[in-house]
């Protein structure tokens, strides 16, 4: 079965990220691979959705204005999700900050540092 087949029986991925042209860079990448996409523009809208929706994974940005940010999503899903919960991946530009080193060692999730490019 081809990647793009088994992508589009899955739910979609969820993008919580603050920056539209990230979030249009990624849904495009994804999209491209057969996979459906949400996306939610702030930590705590990414939350609303993650109470009621059903997604296969989520992809956060770590730093983001508003009262919720990346580390909060990722402990909110390790305790009300756990089936998300090693399907999770990170998204930071400011991967030398000492809280996001914290997070990422003591977590283990997989991050992706901005800027970054998607090779066809």
């Amino acid at each position: 079965m081809s990647t793009s087949v088994t992508a589009q029986a899955l739910a979609p991925i969820l993008i919580i990220e603050d920056e539209a042209s990230v979030i249009a860079f990624l849904r495009a990448a994804l999209e491209r691979k057969g996979y459906k996409v949400a996306n939610a523009s702030s930590g705590q809208d990414g939350l609303d959705l993650l109470k009621t929706g059903k997604f296969g994974g989520v992809i956060s940005d770590i730093r983001m204005p508003g009262t919720v940010n990346g580390a909060e999503v990722h402990a909110w899903i390790q305790e009300h999700r756990p089936e998300l919960a090693s399907r999770i991946i990170l998204i930071s530009g400011d991967t030398a900050n000492s809280e996001t080193q914290s997070l990422l060692r003591r977590s283990g999730t997989p991050c992706i540092e901005k800027p970054f490019r998607v090779q066809h």
